[in-house]
């Protein structure tokens, strides 16, 4: 099974971490941004990433490729049957990819995307509104919702902890993290979240690429 994209792409970073926890061996293939070949774009038609293969089976969205992964290979079940535990780990997966991923990347894209990848401008005054306004009603929300059991649904894991913590995975790769003085629970439980083995190898990895580019742009760096 081959995952095409990079997993500095939380969506990426999602579907391999996912299939981790399953014991699966996705191969992962560079592509997105101009780059991949012709099953990349058999799988994601608009260029988007994740695509993925599997035999002659093409598709793309991280969301519809854990979807088929758990359903095809059931056991650990990441994805909860019970029809309310089930509908909470589908909000949860949904608030990292939309309402997480509109602040997130706004913070990531231009800090570190446009200057690094694009050569581009970075439009510091977005990203810091991102941070200042965008951020804090999202990790406050986390604070508030994270049960006593370190999980997010179930008292157990699931898509919900990888969904959540794959954004936040991206972030720490540019500096930009929890703060454990104002949200001691989330920082605690993104702490144990990154630690697992199936997100603190690929952690490893985005963030020596980072480094490697150069790091995020700071306004302080373009002043200097």
């Amino acid at each position: 099974m081959i995952v095409f994209g990079s997993t500095l792409s939380p969506y990426v970073r999602k579907v391999m971490v996912f299939g981790a926890e399953k014991g699966l061996d996705l191969e992962l293939q560079a592509a997105g941004m101009g780059r991949g070949g012709p099953d990349f774009m058999a799988a994601s038609p608009f260029g988007k990433m994740p695509g993925f293969k599997d035999g002659d089976f093409l598709i793309s969205d991280s969301s519809a490729i854990v979807a088929y992964l758990d359903a095809k290979y059931p056991q650990p079940s990441l994805i909860p049957t019970e029809p309310r535990s089930r509908a909470r780990t589908i909000w949860f997966d949904e608030l990292a990819d939309t309402i997480m991923m509109a602040a997130g990347g706004a913070i990531f894209g231009q800090r570190f995307v446009r200057p690094r990848v694009l050569k581009m401008e970075c439009d510091h005054d977005a990203a810091d509104a991102a941070e200042r306004d965008l951020m804090p009603p999202i990790l406050a929300y986390l604070e508030s919702a994270i049960p006593e059991s370190g999980y997010l649904v179930d008292d157990r894991l699931t898509l919900a902890d990888i969904a959540v913590a794959s954004p936040l995975a991206t972030l720490g790769c540019i500096g930009v993290t929890v703060d454990p003085a104002t949200y001691p629970r989330l920082a605690a439980w993104v702490a144990s979240m990154h630690a697992r083995p199936s997100f603190a190898t690929i952690i490893a990895r985005d963030r020596a690429a980072v480094d490697a580019m150069g790091g995020a742009v700071s306004r302080e760096a373009v002043a200097g």
